[in-house]
């Protein structure tokens, strides 16, 4: 394994013609295919940089921002933007593009946590992170403020105590009915 790495050696690009077999009820693609499509992505970035199998260990907000139709194309990119010592963050870009209009959508971009594994199962170093531009910068300090984020969430969530007075009495706020 390389002791350090770039982030170009982790870019990966995806493009994919959207069929009536990818669609919902509703007729625009399944966002649970956009879903499979982002893991395997992600899958390819982190295994592509760190030089081991990944896994992925947790996925952040996927905001759908506009649909996708059938017969578009859908374009996936992604990029490690952080890595700690055995896990990686890779960012995600999913665009679409209308093949007879030309048009193009940003249809959602999501951040894919990774973990390398080597050949017993077991977590293993990866690669250090070499930064080349600004842009990677700050692509890396998003990353670790969305981690220092979620590291506070996790302690607020620990402390709250929802059997609390406090607690149920809020509840009034909220369209709920409170039958204990």
């Amino acid at each position: 394994m390389k002791s350090n790495n770039t982030v170009e050696a982790s870019k990966i690009t995806l493009t994919e013609l959207m069929l009536p077999s990818h669609s919902n009820f509703s007729g625009k693609i399944h966002g649970g295919y956009l879903l499979k499509l982002m893991d395997q992505i992600a899958f390819a970035s982190a295994s592509k940089y760190s030089g081991c199998y990944c896994v992925t260990a947790s996925v952040d907000t996927v905001d759908f921002l506009n649909p996708v139709e059938v017969g578009e194309l859908v374009t996936l990119k992604a990029s490690v933007n952080y890595v700690g010592s055995s896990s990686m963050v890779v960012g995600i870009r999913v665009d679409s593009e209308n093949i007879q209009t030309g048009v193009k959508k940003h249809c959602n971009s999501s951040y894919f946590t990774m973990v390398a594994k080597n050949e017993s199962g077991n977590n293993t170093k990866v690669p250090t992170l070499e930064i080349k531009s600004l842009e990677e910068v700050r692509r890396f300090f998003d990353a670790v403020r969305k981690i220092n984020q979620k590291k506070k969430l996790k302690t607020l969530e620990e402390k709250f105590d929802h059997t609390s007075e406090e607690s149920l009495a809020s509840l009034k706020n909220y369209n709920v009915i409170l039958d204990l």
